[in-house]
This record gives structure tokens, C-alpha cells and sequence, in this order.
């Protein structure tokens, strides 16, 4: 029942301690949040000033990236001698937000733009030779890639044979081999000075943008004005949120929670999203509705409502995205299971320390998700493959602490394409190699994994007395927001507590409870809600002191707001 394994994000020296309280107190706030703070890098008043209040002036300056210079350069040169220009995407988020961002900011003072995303299943993920064919047919002579374009060395040679010049604006890991174009924005390419490396690819693009402004192209005023479409990047692309990031990401909610732009009101209502908009609300509630245009249909489609300015034409795209989420959530259902059953059903990897699984029929525009999917039941690195085009083509994820990118790396003379970051990739390969790719994969798995990397983490920052938990705590907390990886919600924990009353189950698999601190006689008891944890119930009605795992949520009813206790696990002692 109990196998999640919880760990201590940063246990603090005495020292340490000492400049924690130190802190809290030149800030007014509880020791408790005091170390909160230290424990993300926050050392004194200063650093706390700036991380609760941050501000746009805290950006850092674009032309610090490689090659700015260079790319604000051709671009005036191009706006100068009147060429036509292509906006080049991915067809995930990232890559559909990018083109919002970079075409509708450019439009309003440039008109020889169109803005192209390959077709996921005919054209593949990067550039492609479609799109170079399209741009020299219609006599684009500049390409700007958003998200994309730093695997696409021989396809941008390619093109500049033909006469036509590129701008990568993209954020993976690159090859020792960059593409010859005339500039390459990325903050990993080696040798870069930019001083945060975790941008989207939506964040270099509006780098360039920034810079343009700069220069004296366009306003930076409405380009902050873009910052909505910047942080839906953000929370997609499960990048840091820290710095820059956390800078973009903290002005775009508020410019999200305008609701100014009318196709992303269009699909925030029909999201059924009615209060303020956070992280979380952009990564379950926005996120997976815009990735589904991708994945079912063409990712245009999400382009054009995040670009539309008709109330009632936004309405409708937003219906049909709508659907088309319907869709990959039937496909992701289904696939999942049949998936999961594979794994059952076959010994070897039943026993293995990763999975890979190739089905020729399913569905690619999902096999990323149902890889996610599969990591809740068997836990450890995952790769869902089928077949396109005649090659297998697939997604990876992973478990955190282990680099997947790497591990297909080391498979790499397999593979035809591969590309992604430390826990999701990309990858292709002959289906004739599929099965030695398992094999040589699951090596690779087995001698870099470590065995407790194959049990569920909780990842705890403290240890917490209930007691502590006031409304002026909670606020602060608030503060500390927006949350995401390297600033994840804070997980507390508390011991020796018990139950007060009887545990209720909730539509068979919840758990909810009153629960109160041994060491705190007579203190208010918290609500504490377990999702899926109703296996816990036996147990819990012994009566036995217990440990509890938590975040500190808001919870709103019939007017009364208070805080509750959302569980990440409980623990008996043995």
C-alpha cells in the first residue's frame, strides 16, 4: 500500500538555520518560511525583495544571447528590402504560442509575414523539406523557427543552397553540429553568455522581439502586452520556473487574468475556468486543449483562436479545439490500457527497468501522454512508439533524477531522429531496430538508474507543527507563487498526528478527515483531503498516530474560505 519513498529536498546546517531566521526576521515572516526561502537560493532582504516582487526591469538584456546581434540585424535588413517572411513553429504549445507571439506582435508593423507549422504526421517534428519547398515556391527569402530548428542542420543547408536564409530561435539541446544559419538563439549552445539557460521556446522569440523594441522596431509596451500567450509556454513546456522564467511567468498571469485576448477566453470558458488562473489551471485546463489541435488535426488551428480578434469565430474554434481534446482523451484512454496490458502480459518487461512498447496503429499524436500515463502504474523511464511513415516514431518520459535524453543518446546508432531535454523526448528509428533498441535501452537504464529512482518521490521541503498554520502563514505562501519545477509548491510534513471523528470515503476513492497534532492539545483540527487514497481507510480508523505529507490549499464554500490539508501520502510507524 505505502511504497512512496519521501525525501528531504534540502536538510539546513546549524549555520544555516541561523541565517535562515536571520532572514525571517529582516522580512517579518515565521522562521518556518524563513527556510522555505533559503532552501530556493534566497539569502537576505535584498534577494527576498527581488523574489517577491519581481518586475520586468529584472529581465536580463537579449543582446547577452549569442548571435542577437546578428538575427535583430537581418531582420531589419529583410523589413528594409521588403521580403517576404516565413514564422516557423513546432506543433506542440510552446511552438503554437511562439508563432502567436512572434507573428501577431510583427504584424501590426510588418506585413509580408506568414506563419507555417509542419503537419505532425506527414511533415514530422523540426524543419522540414515541405516547408523549405513552400518557401522557395512563394519566394520567401527568411525563415524564423520558434521552438524548433536546432536539430536541422542539413535541412537549413539545404535551404540556404536555395537561397533562402534562417533564424533559429529554439531552446533544446543542440548538436556539436549547429545549423548554418545566419544566427542561432538557443542560451544551451555552448559558449553562450545569456545568464538563464531554461527559456521556452517562446521565451527566445520574444527575446528577439525585446530586441527589435530595443532597436527601435515596435513597442515594448505591447509586446509585455504578449506576456499571456508567454507564460501558457512556460507552464506547457514544465520548464523552471525560476528567474527569468518566473519573472515572465509571474507578469503573464496577470496579463492572462485580464482576459483580453479573445480566443484564449474563448477556450478558458470552455475550460469552465472561472476564478483567478495559476499555473496549474494553464497545465490542465488550457494546455491540453491547445496541444490537441496538434495532435488530432493541425496545430493552425490552435494558431489561428490564439491569433483570432471575432468574439464569435473564437467561440467556434474554441468548440472545435474542444472536441478535438475529446478525441485524444478517448484515444488516450484506450491506448493506455492496451498499453498497460502489454507490460503484464510479457514477462521480460514486466521485469525490465524501462519500457518500450511499439505499436503500429497507434495513435501519435497521444503516445506522449499514454508514456506519462504508464509511468503512474509502472514506474520508471518509458518510451511509446508507432509506426509513421514506415518508421517507428515515439515519445520518452521519465522519472525525476534520471536524464532519459541522455540514455537514448547512448542508443543513438539505432536511431534515425531524436531530440528533448532531461525528462521527455523525441525520438525515430527504423522498425526493424525497435527491438534491439529495447534491449540496448533498457542497459542503459539498468546501469545509470538508481534503485530508489524506481520508487514514487515525495519530495518534502520541511517539517511542519499544524500550529504553525495561520492565515498570515498562508498569505506569505501565496507570495511565493507562481509555482513549477525549482519552485515547486512547498510539501510539508507532520508527525504524530491523529484523527479527530470518522473518516469519510468519497465516490469510492477519496478520503477525507478531520486531523489534529498530538503535541498541539486543543488546536483546530484541519480538514485533510486524500485523492485516490481511500486504501488508506483501514488503517486510519485503528486510531494510530500517524505522518502526513501535504500542501496547504484555499478551499471556498458557500462563502467561508478555509485552508485544508491536500495529502501526498501518510505513513504508519512500523
Amino acid at each position: 500500500m505505502n511504497t512512496k519513498r519521501w525525501t528531504y529536498r534540502k536538510t539546513l546546517s546549524q549555520q544555516q538555520q541561523e541565517q535562515a531566521n536571520a532572514l525571517a526576521k529582516s522580512i517579518n515572516v515565521n522562521p518556518f518560511l524563513g527556510q522555505l526561502l533559503l532552501q530556493r537560493g534566497i539569502n537576505n532582504f535584498e534577494e527576498a525583495k527581488a523574489f517577491f516582487r519581481p518586475s520586468l526591469e529584472q529581465l536580463h538584456n537579449p543582446f547577452l544571447m549569442k548571435d542577437m546581434d546578428k538575427a535583430v540585424e537581418r531582420l531589419l535588413q529583410a523589413f528594409e528590402k521588403q521580403e517576404k517572411i516565413i514564422i516557423y513553429g513546432d506543433y506542440d504549445v510552446d511552438g503554437a504560442t511562439s508563432v502567436s507571439v512572434f507573428y501577431g506582435f510583427l504584424k501590426k508593423y510588418y506585413s509580408r509575414l506568414e506563419y507555417y507549422i509542419p503537419d505532425r504526421y506527414i511533415e514530422g517534428y523540426g524543419v522540414s523539406s515541405q516547408g523549405i519547398d513552400y518557401a522557395e515556391a512563394n519566394g520567401f527569402t527568411l525563415i524564423v523557427t520558434l521552438d524548433c530548428g536546432i536539430k536541422s542542420a542539413d535541412k537549413v543547408a539545404e535551404a540556404k543552397r536555395r537561397g533562402i536564409d534562417f533564424i533559429i530561435c529554439d531552446h533544446h539541446r543542440p548538436d556539436s553540429n549547429l545549423p548554418p544559419a545566419v544566427a542561432v538563439l538557443d542560451p544551451k549552445r555552448e559558449a553562450c553568455p545569456y545568464p538563464y539557460k531554461e527559456l521556452t521556446g517562446c521565451g527566445v522569440g520574444f527575446k528577439l522581439l525585446q530586441a527589435l523594441c530595443q532597436q527601435g522596431f515596435g513597442e515594448e509596451t505591447e509586446l509585455m502586452e504578449q506576456l499571456d500567450l508567454l507564460v501558457v509556454s512556460i507552464a506547457a513546456d514544465i520548464v523552471h520556473i525560476t528567474g527569468e522564467n518566473r519573472i515572465l511567468a509571474a507578469f503573464g498571469l496577470k496579463e492572462l487574468n485580464k482576459r483580453k485576448r479573445v480566443g484564449l477566453n474563448a477556450l478558458i470558458e470552455i475550460a469552465g475556468l472561472r476564478n483567478e488562473l495559476d499555473i496549474t489551471n494553464v497545465v490542465f485546463g488550457l494546455a491540453p486543449r491547445i496541444n490537441a489541435a496538434g495532435r488530432i488535426a493541425h496545430a493552425k488551428e490552435a494558431v489561428r483562436l490564439l491569433l483570432c480578434q471575432d468574439k464569435a469565430e473564437a467561440e467556434d474554434f474554441a468548440q472545435e479545439i474542444n472536441k478535438h481534446n475529446s478525441d485524444r482523451r478517448t484515444f488516450d484512454t484506450s491506448i493506455t490500457d492496451e498499453a498497460l496490458n502489454m507490460i503484464r502480459d510479457d514477462n521480460w518487461l514486466l521485469n525490465a527497468s524501462s519500457t518500450v512498447l511499439y505499436k503500429e496503429d497507434w495513435h501519435k499524436g497521444v503516445v506522449g501522454i499514454v508514456a506519462s500515463r504508464c509511468i503512474e502504474h509502472f514506474y520508471r523511464p518509458t518510451i511509446i512508439l508507432t509506426n509513421s511513415h514506415g518508421k517507428a516514431a515515439g515519445s520518452a518520459r521519465s522519472v525525476p533524477g534520471f536524464d532519459v535524453y541522455e540514455a537514448i543518446e547512448a542508443c543513438s546508432d539505432l536511431l534515425e531522429q531524436f531530440g528533448g531535454h532531461t525528462f521527455a523526448a523525441g525520438l525515430s528509428l527504423p522498425v526493424d531496430n525497435v527491438a534491439a533498441f529495447r534491449v540496448r535501452f533498457n542497459e542503459i537504464v539498468s546501469q545509470r538508474l538508481l534503485p530508489e529512482q524506481l520508487t514514487p518521490l515525495v519530495d518534502i521541503d520541511m517539517d511542519l507543527d499544524l500550529n504553525a498554520i495561520t492565515g498570515r502563514f498562508y498569505n506569505i505562501l501565496k507570495q511565493m507563487a507562481p509555482f513549477g519545477p525549482e519552485n515547486m509548491t512547498p510539501i510539508f510534513a507532520s508527525h504524530n498526528v491523529r484523527m479527530s471523528g470518522t473518516p469519510t470515503i468519497m465516490k469510492e476513492k477519496h478520503l477525507k478527515f478531520e486531523v489534529f497534532q498530538t503535541t498541539s492539545p486543543g488546536s483546530t483540527p484541519f480538514t485533510a483531503i486524500g485523492f485516490g487514497m481511500a486504501e488508506f481507510y483501514p488503517k486510519l480508523v485503528k486510531g494510530q498516530p500517524f505522518s502526513i505529507a501535504y500542501t496547504i490549499e484555499e478551499n471556498t464554500f458557500r462563502d467561508k474560505t478555509t485552508l485544508q490539508l491536500y495529502l501526498k501520502d501518510l505513513k504508519w510507524e512500523d
